[in-house]
């Protein structure tokens, strides 16, 4: 290992859509979290690790810090100021924008708390005139002491290469937490349920709110086959209805759009059942939450 080798802890905060999952996962260069165009998304910490000559990034994706509206909110929010203190460096994900709104106050409120240093990315720099950029930083430097200011594009990955050094800048000297093969800690499991859901989500479009999780049943190799039995858990029987579709084509089209994404991240084939299962009011059931996947880590 070099002398002057470094390896820490970054996390990733902002809004809900701002961005957060496009950007880490183009950074790590695979699909790891899912990217969704509504909001709260991300449930779960996601830890993935970028390794390059100059050292090791491991980034915890946290859940948007928002105002909770029931105990799995509450929970996901309590995840994501968590760990703001248990990093080397933040990095908080803002759009183009010179309009500072009460979510962007409540974030500023938590960050005044923590000793960390905080890195504003400015995301989405391909949506604006370049111009458009500088009165943005002035806003927002206005309102925080930031160690850094950079302006980024998690789409086209424009200037993600200054980012990387700037966030390694901040990282202890070090030896490596993990191998340099590995990009994620997430069981095999979770990401399937994850994909699965990403999937669903955006199949369904408008129609269904937050309120569905994906439970694995079966997931065994036989054959160089994977076999995966995975339910759909929703809240009302009318969703069911909307999930499965007519003659079952929406289930159907989930599971199909899901096969392929799971196929490519296992490298075989996959032969993948999907059921829909209503379990009302699942996210202000602590039960039902931790059978879901959303446990706090025990440490």
């Amino acid at each position: 290992m070099k002398e002057n080798y470094k390896s820490g802890f970054a996390t990733l905060i902002g809004r809900p859509n701002v961005g957060k999952s496009t950007l880490m996962n183009y950074l790590i260069g695979q699909k790891i979290a899912i990217t969704s165009n509504k909001p709260q998304t991300t449930r779960n910490r996601i830890q993935t690790v970028l390794t390059t000559d100059e050292g090791q990034i491991v980034f915890v994706d946290t859940p948007g810090i928002h105002k909770a509206k029931n105990k799995l909110g509450e929970y996901m929010v309590h995840i994501a100021e968590r760990s703001l203190n248990e990093v080397d460096v933040v990095l908080w994900l803002v759009e183009p924008t010179t309009f500072i709104g009460g979510g962007e106050r409540h974030i500023i409120d938590q960050l005044r708390k923590v000793k960390t240093p905080v890195i504003l990315v400015i995301n989405k720099i391909d949506m604006v005139k370049k111009e458009e950029i500088l009165p943005s930083i002035d806003v927002y430097r206005r309102e925080y002491d930031f160690a850094e200011i950079v302006p980024v594009s998690a789409r086209t990955g424009d200037n993600t290469d200054e980012l990387i050094k700037v966030i390694l800048k901040y990282l202890p000297y070090g030896p490596q937490f993990y191998d340099e093969d590995t990009v994620t800690d997430q069981p095999e499991r979770q990401i399937v349920a994850e994909l699965i859901r990403e999937k669903a989500l955006h199949c369904l479009n408008e129609e269904i709110p937050h309120g569905i999780a994906v439970a694995i049943d079966r997931m065994k190799m036989e054959r160089k086959v994977m076999h995966i039995d995975a339910t759909i858990i929703c809240e009302r029987d009318s969703h069911k209805g909307i999930i499965i579709g007519k003659q079952g084509s929406m289930l159907k089209k989930i599971g199909s759009t899901a096969r392929y994404e799971i196929e490519k991240m296992l490298d075989c084939k996959v032969n993948l059942k999907l059921w829909v299962k209503v379990q009302k009011n699942w996210r202000d059931s602590d039960y039902m939450m931790k059978n879901f996947g959303y446990r706090e880590d025990e440490s």
